[in-house]
């Protein structure tokens, strides 16, 4: 399988962190546990300021231009020869969000550490609330195979494009049954679905053997949830478990409700 989760046990040093805890209810409160206390070395990576375009209409959590991820990916003095490992929480989205955003930025050396901030802590890595300050100028090198807009989902959803939509979001706002953030209930046409949390066990990110009964890797893969966010895990997973051909739908279902019909499941 490709090493897109690691273990923080399995981590040597010198490493590169990014912290990128986040709470989709208090967007301040990822920075604050960072200054309240982060790895060693750590630079905090925010889900709404730096990886999401907040001023665009393209949803909840819209694609970040490249001239604004580049600015990012320079502020934070990445580059593409050290080895980048990301975590939250663990067994949250958001560290899955910065991992495709760095994919498609062309970083193929960043990781997710399975057992997030706690599980670094217990391995050992020093806590600090000191901030290292460090930028870098490298030219980007965009992998844009990794995502896809709203047009061309939409020639996925028409049956123009064979492709697969796979609906991270719970099994009852796939079909329609409840809908707690936006305007909208029910999925895109055609979509299947696949609830992210199901590969959340103890507290981390785990394979879960039923997501290959869902897709499989012949398949060419779209992934999208409500806002771009819970998406991620669905596409770090998958490309754990090598499925060559898996993109992202960033504007996801808020964005696709503001411009084209949906669906509701029958029973």
């Amino acid at each position: 399988m490709t090493a897109v989760l690691v273990s923080a046990n399995a981590i040597q040093q010198p490493a590169y962190f990014l912290d990128a805890r986040f709470n989709l209810n208090d967007s301040q409160a990822g920075k604050k546990q960072f200054m309240d206390g982060h790895i060693k070395g750590a630079r905090h990576i925010d889900i709404e300021k730096d990886l999401s375009d907040m001023t665009s209409s393209e949803g909840r959590h819209p694609m970040p231009t490249k001239d604004q991820l580049a600015a990012v990916v320079h502020r934070l003095g990445l580059t593409y020869e050290q080895p980048i490992y990301i975590y939250d929480e663990g067994g949250q989205p958001f560290a899955a969000r910065a991992y495709f955003m760095l994919q498609y930025a062309g970083f193929t050396n960043a990781y997710i550490v399975q057992e997030g901030y706690k599980g670094l802590v217990a391995a050992g890595f020093e806590v600090t609330t000191d901030v290292d300050y460090l930028t870098s100028a490298m030219p980007i090198q965009w992998n844009e195979d990794v995502y896809v807009n709203r047009e061309q989902v939409k020639e996925v959803a028409r049956r123009k494009v064979n492709k697969v939509l796979l609906d991270a979001r719970s099994a009852n706002r796939y079909r329609g049954d409840e809908e707690p953030i936006d305007h909208v209930a029910g999925h895109i046409p055609t979509a299947r679905n696949y609830d992210w949390e199901q590969l959340v066990q103890d507290g981390q990110l785990s394979v879960n053997e039923t997501l290959t009964h869902t897709v499989s890797k012949d398949e060419q893969i779209i992934v999208y949830c409500g806002s771009g966010v819970t998406a991620s895990p669905l596409y770090a997973m998958l490309k754990q478990l090598d499925y060559p051909n898996v993109q992202v739908y960033t504007g996801s279902f808020s964005d696709w409700i503001n411009h084209e019909p949906i669906e509701q499941s029958e029973e």
